[in-house]
């Protein structure tokens, strides 16, 4: 992955709209590829074919997806949309948004509460309970896992070093990253870039909620 480790940044903040252009960042070239995008207001990019879906989770504005079909979704800040395939899907904006971008294969494995197609929160996808870590893996294969995890208050995960290179979404709540011996406080809408190998640990201020993307080689 591409962007800074050890440190607290905003994908939304770090990736402003370039007026009237479109600007993508690939941030992952495995063989799921994450790539960040940013649209000026009143830009698209034109409907294509893929041999795969893709997983969006809007940082920052509106996106509307569209389809040759004449279907389309409007979704805002903190919604995330599985796409089709197999059917011309293009994107577009009449304010500016900025979005991530993560190749979902045919042949990865994608959590049943997850439907193509359809408009959902990764803030919602799993309840907090009390005293509890909750876990959902919501697509995995053997190189990659893009996990959602609540923290009740007071709960967390102890320090231990990541298999490969991790990207940290917060989604709801804050908490405190502890990143090779330094404390980093972070809170929704902020993301966290770990390094294969980094021993980190993750404490919740109150209830907290994350989303984890792991790459492995």
């Amino acid at each position: 992955m591409k962007d800074a480790v050890g440190r607290i940044f905003s994908i939304a903040g770090d990736n402003r709209p370039v007026p009237g252009c479109t600007v993508s960042k690939t941030i992952c070239d495995r063989e799921n590829g994450v790539s960040v995008f940013s649209l000026a207001k009143q830009t698209d990019i034109s409907a294509e074919i893929y041999p795969y879906h893709k997983l969006l989770i809007i940082a920052d504005g509106r996106l509307e997806v569209y389809q040759s079909d004449g279907n389309s979704q409007g979704l805002r800040k903190g919604e995330s949309l599985v796409t089709e395939t197999d059917i011309p899907v293009g994107m577009r904006t009449d304010t500016g948004v900025v979005y991530t971008e993560i190749e979902i294969r045919r042949t990865d494995v994608m959590n049943n509460a997850i439907k193509t197609g359809e408009i959902f929160k990764l803030s919602e996808l799993v309840p907090y309970q009390e005293g509890k870590i909750v876990n959902m893996d919501v697509v995995h294969n053997d190189k990659m896992k893009f996990v959602v995890m609540t923290f009740d208050a007071g709960t967390g995960l102890s320090e231990h070093a990541a298999p490969g290179e991790a990207l940290i979404f917060a989604l709801d709540g804050e908490a405190v990253i502890g990143y090779e011996g330094k404390e980093h406080p972070i809170k929704a809408g902020e993301n966290f870039h770990f390094a294969k190998g980094g021993l980190h640990s993750v404490k919740a201020n109150g209830r907290f909620k994350m989303a984890l993307l792991l790459t492995l080689e």
